[in-house]
């Protein structure tokens, strides 16, 4: 019953609309499947990996503190989201379908750890702090590390073990996933279900307020 309570009121809250204007538009999009009806789930995860390297990217070539800030702000928001939603619905199936699926699926998550403890400490930082750049190198440098493996190995791997249909429903639960859980990293809580997704649904309103009073690059 709390958990059902939880999840109504963060989206209640997302759908207000004197918050929908600040909180990122792509938050509001994913409440729609529609688009994904022919996704498969390595092309969903694949354009979260191609946002965080845009981020990164703006990041990296601004000298405007708005400006990155706006972008950090968007890679936190982002980053946050999809490693709890593989931890959540990915993971597991890739440990159901794959031969090798626990041990893969114990070292993503461990990997997922390392990403967000820097995660959590890039995200206080201000964007004149003197380590903000060479914060977010350092998380990007293990984190482009885990994406290569992602692409290059275990997605074509998970891809083949799935029907058309199968890969099609888990883009979907995917995004769905990623509406309820934390936009912040926390990388003291639980990483595996049903556990991981208990304390999610407890921290995401919260998260959720924060990000209306963040700012988010225009048009995001």
């Amino acid at each position: 019953m709390l958990l059902t309570r939880t999840a109504t009121l963060s989206r209640n809250f997302l759908c207000r609309p004197q918050v929908t204007g600040l909180i990122p538009t792509l938050a509001q999009r994913t409440f729609s499947t529609s688009a994904l009806d022919k996704s498969r789930v390595s092309d969903v995860i694949i354009k979260d990996h191609e946002e965080l390297k845009d981020h990164y990217d703006r990041i990296m070539r601004s000298k405007d503190n708005d400006e990155m800030t706006r972008h950090q702000n968007a890679f936190v928001w982002e980053l946050a989201r999809h490693s709890v939603g593989e931890e959540i619905v990915v993971y597991p199936v890739m440990e159901k379908n794959l031969p090798d699926g626990k041990e893969t699926a114990a070292k993503d998550r461990q990997e997922h750890l390392t990403v967000k403890e820097q995660l959590y400490e890039f995200q206080k930082l201000s964007a004149d702090d003197a380590d903000f750049r060479p914060t977010l190198k350092t998380l990007m440098g293990n984190l482009a590390q885990h994406i290569r493996e992602e692409e290059e190995d275990e997605l074509p791997r998970l891809e083949n073990s799935l029907s058309e249909e199968g890969s099609s429903d888990l883009a979907r639960s995917f995004e769905r996933t990623k509406m309820f859980v934390p936009t912040r990293s926390h990388p003291g809580a639980p990483d595996r279900p049903p556990f991981e997704t208990a304390a999610g649904l407890l921290a995401a309103p919260i998260d959720k307020i924060m990000d209306a009073f963040h700012k988010f690059p225009k048009g995001v």
